[in-house]
């Protein structure tokens, strides 16, 4: 969620209260269920690790506001981000929300992010299919078949995100 933050206020700084907005708009019914709370304790994380910073606004009619914006840090970790094909959880939510704050900022283009996953993950497939063929036990070749399963199926996922993708931007 960290690095979905950090892109929409690469896009455009925000405090608080709107950065949630952009979230619970981008996610659709996922946003809708994020902490409030959270937010700000991650906002105060990035800004922590120099990711951010927050400048006081003052308000003529309200209390002052923290407005968050990207610091050079961030642009880094944002770019390294992007670059990113690991896919370190059984459910692809991570790159979900890459995808998601791609096509919201305009920072990154979505189908590169697919093709550059769908080539990570068919790199790794064909490692594990290898690694399968060799493998003299039959508990170890059914673990990596399992693997193996689970990433065909990760590389049908991104083909459907692909054509999602492609519909949305006709």
């Amino acid at each position: 969620m960290r690095e979905a933050m950090l892109a929409l206020l690469a896009k455009e700084p925000a405090h608080g209260y709107e950065l949630r907005q952009r979230l619970t708009k981008a996610l659709g019914p996922v946003g809708e269920v994020l902490n409030p709370g959270q937010i700000y304790v991650t906002l105060a994380r990035l800004e922590r690790a120099g990711l951010i910073c927050g400048i006081q606004v003052e308000q003529s009619a309200a209390p002052d506001k923290k407005v968050y914006e990207v610091t050079a840090a961030g642009r880094d970790q944002l770019a390294a981000w992007w670059l990113d094909s690991q896919w370190p959880k059984a459910a692809p939510v991570e790159f979900h929300l890459k995808l998601v704050a791609a096509a919201a900022t305009g920072l990154a283009d979505p189908i590169s992010l697919i093709d550059r996953q769908r080539r990570a993950l068919l790199r790794r497939l064909h490692e594990i299919q290898q690694l399968a063929q060799a493998e003299p036990s039959p508990d170890g070749a059914l673990l990596l078949e399992g693997t193996a399963l689970r990433l065909q199926a990760d590389v049908r996922w991104l083909e459907a995100c692909e054509q999602r993708w492609i519909g949305s931007s006709q």
